[in-house]
């Protein structure tokens, strides 16, 4: 898959456009899949959240974020991939965090930690996951011990 990373530095992002579409006649299957593809043209992020439609019926909304250059791409997979006849999108601006990454030292191993930075000061702290996971099968631990490893090794008790 192709990574369509915004820029690491903090910003401002008007360039961005949201996309959305109500589903109820779906296969639950084809959801990963059109999701999958949505990431490989361009998406910044797409979800998926339980809805109730008209006549109460179960539904799905799939809601995308992209820049602006991605529109007809997203609009193109949305329309062929899925049962929507009908796609709302509008511009929405995005303020996004400096991304500063570095290592952990555990016992079993570095993990790479993604720290959120506002105005210099570290915000947000993140483990990767797929890293903490690889660690714990790899060891037979769980995972919450890897990122209760990780924390101390942060000098955090979270």
């Amino acid at each position: 898959m192709v990574s369509h990373l915004p820029p690491s530095n903090e910003h401002i992002d008007d360039h961005m456009i949201k996309m959305e579409v109500n589903l109820d006649d779906i296969p639950g299957e084809w959801l990963g899949y059109v999701m999958d593809l949505l990431f490989e043209a361009g998406a910044n992020d797409v979800f998926y959240t339980p809805i109730y439609m008209k006549k109460n019926r179960p539904g799905v909304l799939l809601q995308l974020l992209c820049s602006q250059k991605h529109i007809n791409t997203m609009k193109e997979i949305l329309f062929k991939e899925t049962t929507t006849l009908g796609i709302r999108y509008y511009p929405l601006t995005v303020h996004r965090l400096e991304r500063v990454f570095r290592k952990v030292i555990t016992e079993w191993g570095p993990v790479t930690v993604k720290e959120g930075m506002y105005n210099g000061q570290v915000v947000q702290c993140a483990p990767e996951f797929e890293e903490c996971k690889s660690i714990a099968r790899l060891h037979d631990i769980p995972v919450k011990k890897v990122y209760e490893m990780v924390w101390k090794g942060l000098g955090r008790e979270e």
